[in-house]
């Protein structure tokens, strides 16, 4: 197993830039290898483009973005709302993880006001746990492997679940230092400007993106800019007490200790 290997795995394309690039940023700095994927080729992120015009343009800025760190670019493998979690795409997202073996998985929130983010998420993490099932098919066939892994699930677009209740982190990464790099990533996605200021009211793309680092910085209570994150249970996936990501970051990632006490208490 490589040590210093992440991926970031999400629905669509500028789901990594809007919650995820920032924490991808500050790994790089550590010396981290970077992997990048969307299950979803971003086919219905337009109000003027045929099919195939908007995959060509949402294929071209992924890939910008991506080079833009340096990370290495998996293909999408379905078309937008074609993101479920079955058996096929579990088996295809498991096959990426056994060749990139990452120590560090970044996925989006199990609840999210979107679908297919949260049908990304459950695929993440079904791919993950089958990582070292031998009967468990995988397309391509990569064979099983041992590695523990780690996963962290993103705050949800908003920060909020889909009834509307607040969503904590479990912890803060810090992103003032890399938030100029994390706008020239959501930056290369040009064709969805107009689309989110027409259907869903974001006004300002890159403001918007910068306004919910301000709020999950303001709950930490620490840093000005901040990436929030819940790192799920180890069963199944590490050792209880790994976390990857604080030992990587060190001061650049802050423990919510509010959230683990009521982690603790069962809240």
């Amino acid at each position: 197993m490589a040590d210093k290997v992440v991926l970031a795995l999400a629905a669509h394309p500028d789901d990594i830039e809007f919650m995820m690039a920032g924490t991808l940023l500050r790994l790089r700095e550590a010396g981290w290898c970077l992997h990048y994927m969307n299950i979803a080729n971003g086919s219905c992120g337009t109000a003027v483009d045929d099919v195939p015009s908007i995959i060509l343009k949402r294929t071209a800025e992924s890939r910008d973005a991506c080079d833009r760190i340096g990370a290495v670019w998996h293909p999408p493998l379905v078309n937008d709302l074609e993101v479920y979690h079955t058996n096929e795409q579990i088996g295809q997202v498991c096959s990426v993880i056994r060749q990139v073996r990452p120590r560090i998985i970044l996925t989006q929130s199990p609840r999210d006001y979107m679908e297919e983010h949260m049908n990304a998420c459950r695929t993440a993490v079904t791919a993950a746990f089958c990582r070292g099932m031998r009967n468990y098919p995988v397309e391509p066939f990569v064979s099983p492997i041992g590695d523990a892994v780690t996963l962290y699930h993103a705050m949800p677009h908003g920060l909020r679940g889909p009834l509307r209740e607040r969503i904590r982190p479990g912890q803060y990464v810090d992103i003032a230092p890399v938030i100029a790099a994390k706008r020239d990533m959501l930056a290369c996605h040009r064709s969805q400007k107009e689309w989110l200021d027409k259907s869903q009211g974001m006004d300002a793309y890159l403001v918007t993106m910068e306004d919910f680092a301000r709020e999950v910085g303001a709950l930490s209570g620490r840093f000005s800019l901040a990436e929030g994150w819940r790192r799920r249970s180890h069963l199944g996936f590490s050792a209880q007490d790994g976390d990857p990501l604080g030992d990587a970051l060190g001061q650049a990632c802050l423990t919510d200790t509010e959230y683990e006490r009521l982690l603790d208490v069962g809240v």
